[in-house]
């Protein structure tokens, strides 16, 4: 494999973050670009400028993506998708999202450029608000093209009190027409996300390209633990109900869970608060906030009944009484392995060494793949940090995953993805 790139690919892939970059909230760390933020409504402007430089018919959908197009030969046919999306975490990174959509930009760039004209048309998209937010709900704009944005989710409120729906609203979006997408609703061939892994595997062993084979499932938990507010230089030790204690054992619980998994698997805990604010009160009820992900459906099937087994005995050793309040953010999505065999050879064709990797993160392309068969390419991430100022991916690996990017559409735009099987 060479790691010689056209001049003007390197330029442009760099020009494209560094000017998304500077779209970012001044009053917070890092590169801040949330949800419905006023950098996130500029910085859509200079997408779609962006991808109208490319060549691109650009539109924007009910559901607030960002739509370009490049037509083909029989635009009738089931068309190709690429994309990501460009809003942040708060304090976030420059790479995250950012890489898939002006990679799939400059990817389709290219391939108008060389005059190579797809059989179909190719959907390049920037979905509106992949990351998780104020109110608590991600992949908004992909979940919103396949109908999977309800009535409650509009219901949902943020720390003001402000729903979704009137978030929606205030940016200029109707809530009620947000699931009629009509790109969506038409048959799609395939979908090819290009992203940064946000994790160490592939610098690791150095290698600059990892094909996705399922994106994690995730469950998460509120636990809250009751017991009785003491004095806290009065009261004997062994006497005590103390709810932070039952809190504490069972932070310990969730990572001897991530750290017991046969394969693939990670659990964190996220938040623990406190009720009482008092320094000379043993704490009566503390709320605890935790996650556990994996691609292993049967391990991660079995976390509930593991992990509240766990911190119920153990609470009750103290007297402490939990109740819990479980959620299913995504279940574990594989990918599709028709797309698999496609971005494999095409990387093989192209001489570029690659592994097959599960996604820890959920992405655009779990919803996707209720449309259309789904694939995922991953770049290095330096030192696997991401959502993080922190976070960076070389510019000559993001060429790298371009240049396989393009000749995976190429190869998808002809596949019959219905007669490929799974690479061993």
């Amino acid at each position: 494999m060479t790691s010689d790139h056209d001049t003007g690919t390197i330029e442009r892939l760099d020009s494209g973050i560094t000017e998304l970059a500077g779209y970012r909230d001044p009053d917070r760390n890092g590169w801040t670009r949330e949800v419905f933020s006023a950098p996130y409504r500029e910085s859509r402007q200079w997408t779609a400028a962006r991808m109208r430089d490319a060549g691109l018919d650009v539109s924007t959908d009910p559901a607030g993506n960002i739509i370009g197009r490049l037509e083909g030969a029989s635009p009738n046919a089931p068309a190709l998708v690429t994309g990501s999306h460009t809003d942040t975490v708060d304090g976030g990174g420059r790479f995250d999202g950012i890489v898939g959509v002006v990679g799939a930009i400059e990817a389709a760039r290219q391939l108008r450029e060389s005059g190579t004209r797809l059989s179909r048309d190719l959907l390049v998209v920037d979905f509106l608000g992949e990351e998780s937010n104020v109110f608590g709900l991600s992949c908004l704009g992909s979940r919103a093209a396949a109908r999977e944005l309800t009535p409650a989710d509009l219901d949902r409120k943020d720390y003001r009190g402000v729903s979704l729906g009137q978030a929606y609203t205030d940016f200029g979006l109707d809530p009620d027409a947000l699931t009629q997408v009509q790109w969506a609703r038409k048959p799609l061939h395939a979908f090819l996300e290009l992203h940064i892994e946000q994790g160490p595997t592939l610098e690791q062993r150095q290698l600059p390209l990892g094909i996705v084979t399922a994106i994690t499932g995730i469950e998460r938990f509120i636990a809250t633990f009751s017991g009785s507010a003491d004095h806290a230089g009065t009261t004997a030790m062994t006497d005590r109900q103390d709810a932070m204690i039952a809190a504490a054992e069972a932070v310990l619980a969730v990572r001897r869970e991530g750290c017991g998994a046969p394969t693939h698997g990670v659990a964190t805990t996220t938040r623990v608060e406190s009720e009482s604010r008092s320094p000379n009160v043993v704490p009566s009820l503390v709320r605890m906030m935790s996650e556990v992900r994996s691609v292993d459906t049967s391990w991660l099937g079995g976390v509930k009944g593991r992990l509240t087994g766990e911190i119920l005995a153990k609470a009750g050793e103290y007297g402490v009484d939990v109740n819990f309040d479980w959620s299913t953010d995504n279940e574990v999505v594989h990918a599709s392995p028709g797309v698999q065999d496609v971005v494999a050879s095409a990387a093989d064709t192209l001489g570029i060494p690659w592994m097959p990797i599960p996604s820890g993160a959920t992405h655009d392309a779990v919803h996707m793949a209720t449309l259309a068969p789904m694939g995922m390419i991953f770049l290095p991430s330096r030192a696997g940090k991401s959502h993080c100022p922190e976070e960076w991916s070389d510019t000559s690996d993001i060429a790298t995953g371009v240049t396989a990017l393009v000749h995976a559409l190429q190869a998808l735009d002809t596949a019959d993805l219905t007669r490929v099987t799974a690479t061993p």
